[in-house]
């Protein structure tokens, strides 16, 4: 199988890297670093080689290094199943950024056909007990990774109940003014929630055929609107009278939540311990890997940030054990070089420093060098 990987990344005003150019092979990449050097500054340039808003949410302006706000610039050479890309991410004094693949300028979508990245980070730890938005998220990023066009899906879906809302907001009761909206609303509302059951059900395949120290999930959509477009159309007329008092749009699939159950134990994630949030976490994450291994034709890009600090020895050494199994080029990071001691010559080892503000980059000593 070919594999998917960077072997260059060069970070330029981005966050706080001034200037950073990262040398590495196919295997894994370890890096350690004190907290605040910029070591997840180097997985959120990376997570934004797929389509959205990368792995802190953040706005292009929040994402260019400071005081001088010059603006920024990610490199990257990509190696994927179908050859060898160089993408460049700019955005100039903090505009909305911009996408060229190969030297041609290109939408953020069309990075879905040529790479997938997937992450975890320590903010996703209270995934199954916050509110439903994180949880859709979490749904769609794993959508997103086996369905390009998801996003742009999402995004029309999105468009429109904005547009729809207006007309709630202001009172406009005219049926005429709802009809092409609501037509709109219905036939991508419908390719939404097809697409996250399709990922769900590719979720379930790989957790079933797979051997791994973690604990399997047993996840359903949680989400009451018609599967089928014209009943869909029909439910959001029928529910205008309501969604105006509401002065929002209250059926479709910005309403769904994802429902997970630790299997082995028929407990719901939510009612679980901490470690065993994590895990399935872990898990979730390694089961999207494979099912993308098989259906993409490589394994996804990881990033795993502070990932290891949360597990204990024997786990760490079972997630290194599956990541390597995996064939997968997953960027960690920790604060100890320790941490990854367990991975041994598998992977490469990056230090990350920072002096007055400014973070460096260098291959670190030692066996994962």
């Amino acid at each position: 199988m070919a594999g998917l990987y960077l072997s260059n990344l060069t970070l330029s005003h981005f966050r706080s890297h001034k200037r950073a150019v990262i040398e590495t092979d196919a295997r894994p990449v370890a890096i350690h670093g004190n907290n605040g050097a910029g070591k997840t500054n180097i997985l959120e340039a990376i997570s934004l080689l797929s389509p959205g808003r990368g792995l802190r949410r953040a706005s292009a302006e929040d994402m260019t290094r400071r005081p001088e706000v010059l603006g920024w610039k990610i490199s990257a050479l990509l190696h994927g199943p179908i050859g060898i890309n160089e993408i460049e991410i700019i955005s100039e004094k903090g505009a909305a950024r911009q996408v060229k693949i190969d030297g041609k300028p290109t939408p953020q979508t069309a990075l879905g056909k040529i790479a997938r990245v997937l992450w975890l980070i320590p903010s996703m730890d209270r995934l199954w007990i916050e509110g439903a938005e994180g949880r859709r998220r979490f749904l769609d990023r794993m959508t997103l990774s086996f369905l390009p066009d998801h996003a742009e899906i999402s995004l029309a879906y999105e468009k429109a109940m904005r547009e729809r809302n207006r007309l709630l907001k202001d009172m406009v009761r005219e049926p005429s003014w709802y009809s092409a909206l609501e037509a709109r609303m219905a036939e991508t509302a419908v390719a939404i929630h097809q697409n996250r059951l399709h990922a769900l059900q590719a979720l379930s395949q790989a957790q079933q055929a797979a051997e791994t120290a973690f604990p399997s999930a047993t996840l359903a959509l949680e989400c009451e609107m018609p599967t089928d477009v014209e009943e869909m159309r029909s439910a959001l007329a029928d529910n205008r009278m309501r969604d105006l008092a509401a002065g929002r749009t209250l059926i479709g699939p910005h309403r769904a939540d994802l429902f997970a159950e630790y299997t082995a134990k028929g407990i719901p994630a939510r009612d679980c311990s901490t470690g065993e949030q994590k895990a399935l976490l872990v898990s979730l994450i390694l089961a999207n890997a494979r099912a993308l291994a098989k259906d993409f034709g490589a394994p996804p890009l990881l990033l795993l940030d502070e990932v290891a600090a949360h597990l204990d020895a024997s786990r760490r050494a079972a997630l290194y054990d599956e990541i390597v199994a995996l064939g997968a080029q997953a960027w960690m990071t920790g604060t100890e070089d320790g941490l990854f001691e367990a991975m041994g010559d598998r992977a490469q080892s990056l230090l990350v420093g920072e002096t007055d503000g400014v973070s460096s980059v260098s291959p670190a000593s030692g066996p994962n060098s």
